[in-house]
């Protein structure tokens, strides 16, 4: 634990000579006379669980009797309260602000300005209210987003018990210092990182600091320096529950300086952007340049080729305004929003838009391991009689009855000297009819023997003559009870080793018992703790009627009877929920504050890979990051590790190029559910920090329903994919048509009005539609999108050149071919418009797939778009023949004729992208599914069949 900020701290270099030497004590001085100086420069080495309790008051110039108030008051004024910092906000005006801090968004600034000039005031409006609905959903989420830091804040308990100048009082927990001692019992949280001085059967509950499900006994024995978190038996950490037991600790750290305090720096410190976020940044900063260039190469070509600026500018106008993609900013927010009520619908509450398609690219899971692949709820599994093997507590049926009396046997001695408190809810039929409380062993323990029916009413009721309850120093517990015929029953259950020393015989699978076998005993508890049970012995014996059960108060002369081994149990599902992501291309990695052993016991039964190796966060103390990398390739489970450990995985896994979600339910997960690229948190049993600082809750804390989400994920970037495929098309038309139109000298093709009333009438109702487009139901059984792909893969790169090029080839060839045959130039220019309106019609019936053909799609599936197509081209039908709409939009209406031809020109286009698409596919079914695109796969299978027509020769 970090020390309070103090001169003479005992900092990195000093050793165990230094800790013996009185000296170091001496610099220690926080006594009246002595200044108190915040610390700068480097942090001061966490050695307070490595100290002695003597050590560490001498070092914080304290007694047992507390601080007197006076001092108390002066080390406030130094050290500040004890609350967690929080980082300056910003203005609320500056982020409503800095949602139009994006080139895309100046340009649609721009271009609504230029609609607003050529007084086109609903469009003007319509692009105006996209970008202020686009900044408000935005600034909604940043302020959601900081509310991280004040979950962390409501974790300090609001007073606390502590002792001043001799005398216990009750305080505020802001005004604890330093020095302070305060007296902790079950059911207090901990007010501050404390090392502790006297302690009575104090157990502690850190599962939100050190992921571990098993609540940690305490006690005031100094341990290494090098200890892990989970491993300081004599310290007490913020934030903490006190769950049985009393205890007294001195104040060692406070506010910022605590674990608590450091896990909050770390989730103040990061902050990266989503996958999406990062594509869109991408995109928006590439189409802002290109259409400025080609712009301003427009307005130059005609100004020098024409000597016509005016003319020039307005073509340049209409290039901008037709190249920029107005609607892409509400087809993302459409699509997203979307994806939301989808998984919602599949129990995944979304708290940031750009969540939903990440989940869809996730390349790696790191799931945190209890309460997220584990029930958080120990569970006996295992037994062994005496020195025997160990069996499956639901054995087969075939199972001897004599050796299935010893386990009633052990059962019934485990849960007849336990503390676990029973308490009936719903009827006898319910399945929580009993609930249970207490320690997480001692559950385990008297629920096995519930169900197995190894006690009965009279045998809990019988009456309790001695109680020594477990203490970490004894590593046991004890109970004489007193049996209805008025005989004693003497119980013991402890560390093996422990219990073993007590007992003088030890039952055998026969029933018999026989001589004690320690070394017997010893290779069969080490075969249930190596796989990764926690392992726990029993014995009994009788004692006489009118014994005195304080003679026996030391337990010896016992039958050992045998050993339970216990596990937090997987989740049900989680094993087929992986294997599931297996197949969709994701790796899951446990990520855990347990034991390498235990953590490795559960990946076996979870079908993890690779769990034969794990990686300990004591292990990457001395490993740089491309070593670290390079583990991490070869295991699946990492164990041990503190909050920055996990925090360093999931960022080394993303410089990797992976895709990373981090799933958690504690304070401990915090940090890395907000650096990863999505963060997923438990809806029930997660802590508010957790929640707040992920982009996911799943409300069923379930991890089969990440795969479900990760689904609709997919879903939804597909979605967007087409939709931007079909923007950047016609974008991609549009643009070569102006551009070659200016150079050629002909008349000009297109008005900047037009090329609004093509983005926002026609393109914009069919682009938005595209965002309903459902999935295709083979979403997990595709590998996650490579890492490389921007907003569109290479194949759709291709296909967007090919067909934008022919559908601008086309426009020019029927715009210049009508002025060559004497018609109007506004006969012409309806001719050129109307069909760069067909051909957006059968581009948005390509978008909705890749890889399948639009004649084995439904157009019924996704109604949205048959509707908005239609309804696309009737209004610029209808727009064409009434005079007040054709005379402000320049059309003139077009013969019967000159339709069939725009119809059959346009449907031509569907010749290439469909061609892609089913050249394509069957390259892919004779194995040339990596090819780029379908020519180049065509050109490579050529060259292979002339390669092997040459070596036949």
């Amino acid at each position: 634990m970090r020390r309070p900020c103090a001169p003479g701290d005992v900092h990195k270099g000093h050793g165990a000579n230094d800790r013996n030497d009185p000296k170091p004590r001496e610099r220690h001085d926080l006594s009246m006379n002595s200044p108190i100086t915040t610390a700068t420069g480097d942090k001061p080495q966490e050695t307070w669980h490595s100290l002695t309790a003597e050590e560490t008051m001498d070092a914080l110039s304290t007694r047992r009797r507390g601080l007197e108030g006076e001092e108390a008051d002066r080390r406030l004024t130094v050290f500040g309260e004890n609350s967690l910092g929080k980082p300056p906000r910003t203005p609320y005006w500056k982020q409503f602000a800095m949602q139009f801090a994006s080139p895309l968004i100046a340009v649609l600034i721009v271009c609504g300005a230029v609609t607003m000039a050529l007084h086109h005031y609903v469009d003007a409006a319509a692009i105006f209210v996209v970008l202020l609905v686009n900044a408000v959903i935005g600034f909604y989420q940043e302020i959601k987003a900081g509310r991280a830091v004040d979950a962390l804040s409501s974790l300090s308990s609001p007073t606390s018990t502590v002792v001043r100048g001799g005398r216990a009082r009750t305080m505020p927990t802001s005004r604890i210092v330093p020095g302070d001692v305060v007296l902790l019992e079950s059911g207090d949280r901990v007010p501050a990182d404390l090392r502790l001085v006297d302690v009575n059967n104090l157990r502690i509950d850190e599962s939100m600091l050190t992921g571990e499900s098993e609540d940690a006994g305490k006690g005031t024995e100094s341990v290494e320096e090098s200890a892990s978190l989970g491993d300081r038996g004599s310290m007490a950490f913020s934030g903490t529950m006190v769950t049985s037991g009393r205890g007294r600790g001195v104040v060692v750290a406070t506010g910022s300086d605590t674990e608590l305090g450091e896990i909050n720096e770390l989730v103040i410190g990061t902050n990266t952007p989503t996958p999406l976020e990062r594509i869109m940044h991408r995109a928006e900063r590439a189409i802002t340049v290109a259409v400025v260039i080609v712009a301003v190469f427009v307005f130059v070509a005609g100004a020098v080729l024409k000597s016509d600026p005016t003319g020039a500018f307005l073509s340049s106008v209409a290039l901008a305004v037709a190249a920029m993609p107005e609607a892409l900013p509400i087809v993302l927010t459409v699509a997203m929003a979307l994806g939301v009520s989808r998984m919602a619908r599949h129990n995944a509450i979304v708290r940031t838009l750009p969540a939903v398609e990440t989940l869809g690219s996730t390349t790696v899971i790191g799931s945190d391991k209890t309460g997220t692949l584990t029930q958080n709820s120990m569970s006996v599994e295992m037994y062994a009689v005496g020195s025997g093997e160990a069996r499956s507590c639901d054995g087969p049926d075939d199972t001897s009855t004599v050796v299935r009396s010893r386990m009633i046997a052990i059962l019934k001695a485990g849960a007849l000297t336990n503390e676990a408190r029973r308490s009936h809810g719903g009827g006898a039929e319910s399945e929580s009819a009993t609930e249970y409380s207490g320690d997480s062993v001692d559950i385990a323990m008297a629920r096995a023997a519930d169900d197995k029916n190894a006690v009965v009413a009279d045998d809990l009721a019988a009456p309790v003559v001695l109680d020594v309850p477990y203490e970490p120093e004894l590593r046991y517990s004890m109970t004489v009870r007193r049996n209805p015929d008025g005989t004693l029953t003497q119980y013991v259950k402890g560390a093996p080793d422990t219990v073993a020393h007590m007992c003088s015989s030890m039952a055998d699978e026969g029933g018999e018992p026989r001589t004690l076998d320690p070394a017997a005993i010893h290779r069969s508890y080490g075969s249930m703790a190596g796989r990764g049970l926690r392992v726990i012995a029993v014995a009994s014996r009788d004692l006489p009627r009118d014994a005195s059960a304080r003679d026996y108060a030391d337990a010896s002369d016992m039958c050992f009877l045998g050993m339970e081994g216990m596990l937090d149990p997987p989740r049900k599902d989680v094993r087929e929920a992986i294997e599931q992501c297996s197949r969709a291309g994701i790796e899951v990695k446990m990520i855990t504050g347990d034991h390498p052993l235990t953590a490795r016991a559960i990946g076996d039964r979870l079908g993890l890979k690779n769990t034969d190796d794990p990686i300990t966060g004591s292990e990457m103390l001395n490993m740089g990051d491309d070593m670290l990398r390079a583990r991490l390739r070869g295991t699946s489970i990492a164990a041990r590790v503190s909050p920055q450990d996990k925090l360093r995985i999931v960022r080394v896994l993303e410089d990797e190029g992976h895709t990373v979600a981090v799933t958690g339910d504690g304070v401990n997960d915090a940090p890395a559910l907000k650096a990863a690229d999505i963060g997923i948190s438990m809806g029930r049993s997660g802590t508010d920090v957790a929640r707040e600082a992920s982009d996911v809750v799943l409300t069923d804390d379930n991890f089969v329903t990440i795969t479900q989400a990760v689904r609709e994920g997919r879903v939804t970037f597909k979605a967007i994919r087409g939709s931007a495929f079909f923007l950047l098309s016609t974008a991609v038309a549009a643009m070569l048509a102006v551009g070659v139109n200016v150079i050629a000298e002909m008349p000009l093709l297109f008005t900047p009005l037009q090329m609004l009333w093509i983005n926002v009438v026609t393109n914009g109702v069919q682009d938005v539609a595209l965002a309903f487009e459902p999935g295709q139901g083979d979403e997990l059984d595709q590998p996650p999108r490579r890492a490389s792909e921007g907003l569109l893969s290479s194949v759709l790169w291709g296909r967007v050149a090919v067909c934008g090029t022919w559908m601008a080839l086309c426009i020019l060839v029927v715009f210049r071919t009508m002025l060559d045959h004497g018609y109007e130039e506004g006969v012409a220019r309806t001719m050129a418009l109307t069909l760069l309106v067909l051909f957006n019609f059968f581009m948005a019936m390509s978008a909705r797939s890749e890889r399948i053909s639009v004649l084995r799609v439904n157009p019924l599936r996704n109604p949205f778009l048959l509707v908005a197509s239609v309804v696309a081209l009737i209004v610029h039908a209808a727009a064409m023949y009434v005079p007040a709409t054709a005379h402000v939009l320049g059309m003139i209406g077009l013969s019967g004729g000159q339709w069939v031809v725009c119809w059959l020109i346009g449907a031509s286009v569907l010749v290439l992208s469909e061609g892609d698409k089913l050249i394509r596919s069957m390259l892919r079914r004779r194995g040339y599914d990596r090819a780029r695109w379908g020519l180049r796969a065509a050109g490579l299978k050529a060259r292979r069949g002339i390669s092997r027509m040459i070596g036949a020769e």
